[in-house]
């Protein structure tokens, strides 16, 4: 029978970390040739045809007309003494720009964002929206949404393009109004 040479515990630990250190480092050379041999594929450029049946386009606001829109409707609120936030969604509901005015109260930065998300999405003010609660109670219990008076869709070509949402105001009407006010200053 033959003996094994017993081997010390320092022995152990340095051979065990010089495997660990091949593992890894092999494991890194493959992930980085991997990497290498992807970043050709990576930066050639897709190209598609617009005309292409199968796209569409759509139009979105811009950064600056969104921030217009968002400042003549707080504005408007200000010339009456109301507090209240308001925020711009795009085609797709997401925020583009959201202003909270001094002393809005903390509820009206959700109830904006759904305001202006509602009006976009049924390219509608949701005082009217409001309205069809009567003939489809489940409208209210799609997420994201609120059917409250105080949001304004934004349209071009007939298309809606965003929303504009206030909250805040001792009632819809104002927050409406407001929000009609952001619209307005697109069309100057």
């Amino acid at each position: 029978m033959k003996h094994v040479k017993k081997v010390s515990r320092r022995t152990r630990v340095v051979t065990g970390g010089a495997l660990v250190a091949a593992v890894t480092l092999g494991g890194i050379g493959a992930y980085s040739a991997s990497a290498t041999t992807s970043a050709p594929a990576a930066q050639t450029a897709v190209k598609a045809d617009a005309s292409n049946k199968n796209l569409t386009q759509s139009t979105h606001l811009t950064v600056d007309a969104a921030s217009r829109a968002a400042q003549a409707a707080l504005d408007a609120a200000r010339k009456d003494n109301q507090r209240v936030t308001v925020a711009v969604v795009d085609r797709n509901g997401n925020t583009v720009v959201t202003l909270r005015g001094d002393g809005a109260g903390p509820q009206s930065y959700e109830s904006a964002v759904k305001k202006a998300y509602t009006a976009v999405s049924w390219n509608a003010p949701t005082s009217e929206l409001a309205k069809r609660l009567e003939q489809a109670p489940n409208l209210k219990d799609i997420p994201g949404t609120l059917f409250l008076a105080g949001g304004a869709p934004v349209t071009a070509k007939n298309a809606p393009v965003a929303g504009i949402g206030v909250a805040g105001a001792p009632s819809g009407d104002l927050d409406e109004k407001y929000a009609q006010a952001g619209v307005a200053a697109l069309n100057k």
